[in-house]
C-alpha cells in the first residue's frame, strides 16, 4: 500500500486521490484553501466533451492585438504584467498554426471526450452523485454564416468524434426560446452534462475520500522531500508529512514544487470570471456558449451562472470590473428580459501551459513524483478521466491510452 500525498484537492486531485482510495492505497490531500476552492468552484459547470480546441487556432496573432483593443471582446490584459508574462506568451503563440492546434486538438480530446461517462463513474455511490445532469450542450451563433466561420474548429471536433446537430431558424426557436431572434443557429451536443454546484461537488467527493479513510489537512506545501532520488514525505508548515508518492496538482500554482523537481514548466494563468444570477427570471433549457461572446451559460442550482473570459495578469492582481460588465452585457443581449434578485461576482485562475497539453505523468528521476496540472479551461471535463488514468500509472496498471503526449518529461531542464 503506497502513503500518497496529493497536493491540491480540486478536481484533479480529488480524481486522482479517490481512484487510489479504490485501488487500495492510504490518501491525504493537501489543499491552502480546503477542497472545492480555486477554478474548481468557479468554473463553468459544463461537462464540455466538445473542448477540445485551444485558444491558439489559426490567426489568432492577427486577430488578438484587436480584440486587446475592443472592450466588447473577451480578452483582457493587465498591461503592466506584459513583460513579466512575454516569456510564456512567444510560447504560446509559437502554437497558433492548423499543425500545432491540431496536435493540441488530439492531446486534449484523449482526456474529455467521454467526460459524463467518466463523473458518473467516478461519483457513483457517493453523496456527489446528484449534482451530475446530462444534458445537451449548444454553441449558439446569429446565423449559418457565422457558424461557417468557425468551421476549422468544428473540423477538429468532428476529427475527434464529436458529432452535432445543426438548429437552424425555427427548428433552435422551438428548441429554446429564451434567446434573442438575432440568433438564428445552433449546433446541439448530446452526451454533455453539467454539475448543478461545481464547489459541493468537488467536496462532496473529497468528503467521500475522508469517509474511507483518507486525510485532508488545510495547509501549503512548501517542498518534496526527497533522499536518494526518491521521495519520503512532504513539508507542510514547520513538520514534515511522510509519504511515498506524492502528486502534484496545484492548478496555476504548481510552477514552483515543479521546478524544485526539475521541471521548468511555461506556466501562466488564465484569469477567468463567472457571475451568478440568483432566482433568475428564466434559464435556458441546456447549458449553452455563445459563440460572438464566448461566454457559457449554465443552469444550477437556484441561480445561472455565467462564466469565461480570459484575462492575463498573473496570480496577484485583484479582480478587474471590465470583464464581469463584459459578462452581464452580453448575457442581456443574448437573453432579452432576462431579471434575477442578486448576483455574485467571482475571479479565479486557469492553470496555462504554454503548449496547452495538461502535465500528467511520472516526474523523470524522481522517484514517487507525479504531476496533474495545466488544463486550462477544462479541468472540470477532464478530470476524473485525469486522476484514473495517473492512479493506474501509480499503481503500476497500464492506461489504455499513451500517455506521452502530456508526459513532464517534455518540461524537464
Amino acid at each position: 500500500m503506497r502513503q500518497v500525498a496529493i497536493i491540491g484537492a480540486g478536481i484533479v486531485g480529488v480524481s486522482t486521490g479517490l481512484w487510489l482510495q479504490r485501488a487500495g492505497h492510504r490518501v491525504t490531500m493537501i489543499d491552502r484553501a480546503g477542497p472545492g476552492e480555486g477554478a474548481s468552484y468557479g468554473n463553468g459547470g459544463v461537462l464540455a466533451s466538445c473542448s477540445m480546441v485551444p485558444v491558439t487556432g489559426p490567426g489568432l496573432i492577427r486577430k488578438a492585438p484587436r480584440m486587446l483593443m475592443d472592450p466588447d471582446q473577451p480578452l483582457f490584459l493587465k498591461w503592466g504584467y506584459l513583460p513579466r508574462l512575454m516569456p510564456w506568451l512567444l510560447k504560446y503563440l509559437a502554437n497558433a498554426n492548423a499543425e500545432d492546434t491540431r496536435r493540441i486538438a488530439s492531446a486534449i480530446a484523449g482526456i474529455v471526450t467521454d467526460s459524463l461517462e467518466e463523473h458518473q463513474e467516478l461519483a457513483r455511490g457517493t453523496a456527489a452523485e446528484h449534482y451530475i445532469v446530462p444534458s445537451d450542450y449548444l454553441y449558439l451563433y446569429s446565423d449559418r454564416s457565422a457558424f461557417e466561420g468557425d468551421a476549422f474548429a468544428w473540423g477538429l471536433r468532428r476529427e475527434n468524434g464529436v458529432v452535432w446537430e445543426e438548429l437552424e431558424g425555427a427548428a433552435f426557436r422551438a428548441y429554446d426560446r429564451i434567446f434573442t431572434p438575432d440568433i438564428k443557429f445552433a449546433a446541439r451536443m448530446g452526451n454533455h452534462g453539467r454539475i448543478s454546484d461545481p464547489g459541493k461537488y468537488v467536496k462532496a467527493l473529497a468528503t467521500e475520500i475522508e469517509e474511507k479513510g483518507g486525510d485532508i489537512i488545510t495547509g501549503e506545501v512548501t517542498d518534496i522531500v526527497r533522499e536518494g532520488g526518491k521521495v519520503t514525505g512532504v513539508r507542510i508548515g514547520g513538520h514534515t508529512l511522510e509519504c511515498d508518492t506524492a502528486v502534484l496538482a496545484l492548478g496555476a500554482w504548481s510552477g514552483p514544487l515543479a521546478k524544485s523537481l526539475g521541471l521548468n514548466v511555461p506556466l501562466e494563468t488564465e484569469r477567468g470570471y463567472h457571475l451568478e444570477l440568483f432566482e433568475p427570471s428564466f434559464m435556458p433549457r441546456a447549458p449553452v456558449m455563445v459563440a460572438s461572446g464566448k461566454f457559457v451559460a449554465t443552469p444550477m442550482e437556484g441561480r445561472l451562472r455565467l462564466a469565461g473570459v480570459v484575462e492575463l495578469g498573473g496570480l496577484k492582481a485583484a479582480p478587474s470590473k471590465a470583464p464581469l460588465a463584459l459578462l452581464k452585457r452580453h448575457a442581456l443581449a443574448a437573453m432579452p428580459g432576462l431579471t434575477w434578485a442578486t448576483e455574485k461576482e467571482w475571479m479565479g485562475h486557469r492553470p496555462a501551459p504554454a503548449d496547452s497539453i495538461p502535465v500528467i505523468g511520472a516526474v523523470p528521476a524522481v522517484d514517487g513524483a507525479f504531476t496533474a496540472f495545466g488544463h486550462h479551461h477544462i479541468g472540470l471535463t477532464g478530470g476524473p478521466k485525469t486522476g484514473r488514468l495517473l492512479s493506474q500509472v501509480i499503481t503500476g496498471q497500464k492506461p489504455n491510452l499513451d500517455l506521452g503526449v502530456y508526459s513532464p518529461a517534455r518540461f524537464t531542464t
